[in-house]
């Protein structure tokens, strides 16, 4: 998969994606990261890309003819990885930004697959709305509060889709246990020494019975969802009715 990230800090983006299990998934070729200068499309002495809005207000806004020249440049290349056959409207052009809709796992499955993701990040009090409605298709928040910029939401969305791809993770199967895989929080985990400040393991994790293990972590799941993220808990619970439906009790023979 590729990610195209317009964005006035490439340098920020790009070393903090270079490192651990992004930065080791970009050397194996299973990703790739690219950072675009939105201010290289800027045809004026000083790379200048904000201007005071229209109507009047505090603060400057992005303008929409470096975004766009900077998305043209993204999607050109794209076509021609592509072979020239590549349409724009094929490819997910991704706005950070806290009016869009709550980035979350299931979000990022989605984004797993697809081919290329363009993320534009955001500054200063946003970004012309002309170009927003031409060329973005999803417009997605990292949660209710206001950053600098989008550059860290872009490098969490990276960094939560890559690990879904194949080969990313070194054990696949941790991708899919870790919290939110099946809409929970994930189970406490412990490892060695077998007591450490005077608190043993769960005895039930070293008895060696594997069904026994499964059922105490899923139990520690349901328990820790409920406790810290309710809003999940209470979802997990309607779409799991069977699991909650009381059991019927066994009419004993005379």
């Amino acid at each position: 998969m590729d990610f195209h990230i317009m964005t006035l800090f490439p340098d920020m983006v790009m070393s903090a994606l270079s490192e651990s299990i992004i930065g080791r998934a970009a050397e194996k070729g299973l990703v790739s990261v690219e950072a675009v200068n939105i201010r290289d499309f800027a045809h004026n002495k000083h790379n200048k890309v904000d201007d005071y809005t229209y109507g009047g207000g505090a603060g400057m806004l992005m303008q929409a003819e470096p975004v766009y020249l900077c998305y043209e440049d993204i999607i050109k290349r794209i076509r021609e990885k592509k072979g020239g056959s590549g349409e724009d409207n094929r490819v997910r052009v991704v706005y950070m930004t806290p009016q869009g809709g709550v980035f979350d796992q299931k979000m990022a499955e989605e984004f797993s697959k697809e081919e290329d993701i363009v993320i534009l990040c955001g500054h200063y009090e946003g970004i012309d709305e002309r170009v927003l409605d031409e060329i973005v298709t999803d417009h997605v928040s990292v949660g209710d509060y206001v950053l600098t910029g989008g550059e860290i939401p872009a490098m969490i969305i990276v960094d939560a889709v890559s690990r879904l791809l194949p080969g990313v993770l070194s054990n696949e199967e941790s991708g899919i246990t870790e919290s939110f895989g099946d809409g929970l929080l994930e189970y406490p985990q412990y490892s060695r020494p077998e007591e450490w400040h005077c608190v043993k393991v769960p005895p039930v994790l070293i008895s060696g019975d594997h069904e026994k293990v499964a059922a105490w972590r899923h139990e520690q799941s349901l328990l820790r969802t409920m406790e810290r993220r309710f809003d999940l808990f209470r979802k997990y619970v309607r779409s799991h009715p069977d699991e909650f439906a009381p059991k019927k009790k066994r009419r004993k023979r005379k």
